[in-house]
């Protein structure tokens, strides 16, 4: 067994201090962290949008923070983050080892836009990675590949999800997919020949998103949290964790 856990959209700023728009994202971050510590996690991946203002320091500051974690960890840019800078504080990898299992870190980010998108040269790529190895997959992203019921955020997800199911659709070792952007929690699927491919989605570690909201709206009553994920020879088990500040 191993345990597996997933943070998202730190929203840093250069200036430790700084307020979001219900906390401050680097004291919930450090709250945060020190509850993932007490899960005692073999790894962690933290699924985009790392930085608020897509400054060096931000990823500085987010480089000490998650630096406290006791588990190795990765992460992957959002629509927030500036990958170059991101990839000079820290190394971005496109695929992880772990022995049973494979994790891809998936690129969604399209430059300047809140969308994402993968494009036909990604999801080309993401087929010859499938076929070259059949063990039990999980795909980490920061754009959510589905519908999660409001409009707004919908709007901003995954332009080619068609596609990127599509190019899924001839592997049956995908096991889940891992998503950031959305700010709350969520659990979806879909159907594919190949089986049923889970969709987990991750609270923020700052301000949260109200669920089922036709426009921009806060929950203000949810709290920052974190996915707990624990594989076994071919299976996940989940749950979603919140922190108390």
């Amino acid at each position: 067994m191993m345990r597996l856990v997933q943070i998202s959209d730190c929203h840093l700023h250069a200036a430790p201090a700084a307020r979001a728009r219900a906390g401050f994202p680097l004291r919930q971050l450090e709250a945060v962290v020190e509850a993932v510590n007490r899960e005692r996690p073999d790894m962690v991946l933290v699924t985009g949008d790392i930085s608020n203002d897509e400054t060096a320091a931000s990823y500085q500051l987010a480089q000490r923070t998650l630096g406290r974690l006791v588990a190795p960890w990765f992460w992957l840019a959002g629509n927030h983050d500036d990958p170059a800078l991101m990839a000079e504080t820290r190394e971005l990898l496109d695929e992880l080892d772990i022995g049973a299992w494979r994790i891809l870190m998936l690129p969604t980010q399209v430059s300047g836009q809140a969308h994402g998108e993968l494009g036909a040269e990604r999801l080309a790529e993401l087929a010859a990675r499938l076929e070259e190895d059949d063990r039990p997959t999980l795909i980490a992203m920061h754009h959510p590949p589905l519908s999660v019921g409001s409009a707004w955020i919908d709007a901003l997800g995954l332009k080619d999800h068609e596609a990127f199911w599509q190019t899924l659709s001839a592997f049956g070792q995908v096991r889940a997919i891992l998503c950031g952007h959305i700010h709350q929690a969520l659990t979806g699927s879909r159907h594919l020949a190949e089986g049923d491919v889970a969709v987990y989605g991750c609270p923020s570690t700052t301000d949260q998103f109200l669920a089922h909201a036709e426009a921009f709206a806060i929950d203000e009553a949810s709290r920052p949290g974190y996915r707990v994920l624990d594989l076994g020879d071919a299976e996940v088990t989940t749950w979603v964790e919140r922190v108390d500040l």
